[in-house]
C-alpha cells in the first residue's frame, strides 16, 4: 500500500504542470484507478483541500495517504507528491537565468500556460457534469450555486472592476452550502 502510494503521488507531482488545480484531473484519475476513494468523496476532499491553508495537491495527498495507511501513508504521499516539484526547483534555479531570455524557453512557456489552462477548466467541467448532471436526477440546488457562484465571480469583476477575493468567494461558497443544503 505504502509503494502503491508513493508511485501515484510521485506520478501526480512528476507530471502536474501547472500547480494544484491542474493535477486534480491526474489525482481523480490514480484515485480511482486504486479504489482509493469514491467519486462523491473525492469531491468533498477537493472542496475541503481547497478551503484549508496550503497547497491542494499536497492536502488531496496527505489527506488520501491517510485514509489508506493512516500517518505513515499521509507522510509518504507528501513526501512523493513534493518530491518532484522540490527537485526540478533545485535543478532550475541553476540555469533559470541563463536560459530565460531564449526565445524557445519563452515559446514552451506560453505553451505549457495554455495546457494548464485547458486542463484546469476540463476538470472543472468534469466535476460540474459528476456532481451536477450525470445522476439520474440532475442536483438543480448545485446547478444553481454554481451558476450564482458564477455569477458573483463575473459580476464583481464587471460591475466593480475588481477581482472577488478567493478568500471571500470560498466563504460564500460555504454559507450558501449551509444554507441551500444544511437547512
Amino acid at each position: 500500500m505504502l509503494l502503491d502510494l508513493f508511485l501515484g503521488f510521485l506520478r501526480v507531482g512528476c507530471f502536474s504542470f501547472g500547480g494544484g488545480y491542474a493535477a486534480v484531473a491526474l489525482i481523480r484519475e490514480i484515485v480511482q484507478t486504486n479504489g482509493w476513494l469514491s467519486e462523491e468523496m473525492l469531491s468533498y476532499i477537493i472542496a475541503v483541500s481547497e478551503s484549508t491553508p496550503g497547497p491542494i495537491m499536497v492536502n488531496l495527498a496527505t489527506y488520501v495517504g491517510s485514509t489508506q495507511a493512516g500517518v505513515l501513508g499521509a507522510i509518504v504521499a507528501t513526501f512523493a507528491v513534493a518530491l518532484p516539484a522540490f527537485l526540478i526547483i533545485l535543478g532550475l534555479m541553476a540555469v533559470m537565468k541563463r536560459f530565460m531570455g531564449n526565445p524557445w524557453v519563452s515559446a514552451a512557456m506560453k505553451g505549457l500556460k495554455a495546457c494548464i489552462i485547458g486542463v484546469i477548466f476540463a476538470t472543472g467541467l468534469e466535476m460540474l457534469w459528476t456532481n451536477c448532471v450525470s445522476m439520474k436526477t440532475p442536483d438543480l440546488t448545485a446547478i444553481g450555486l454554481t451558476a450564482l457562484l458564477a455569477g458573483v465571480y463575473f459580476g464583481a469583476r464587471t460591475i466593480m472592476h475588481r477581482k472577488i477575493s478567493p478568500i471571500a468567494l470560498i466563504g460564500i461558497s460555504a454559507l450558501l452550502g449551509v444554507a441551500a443544503y444544511g437547512v
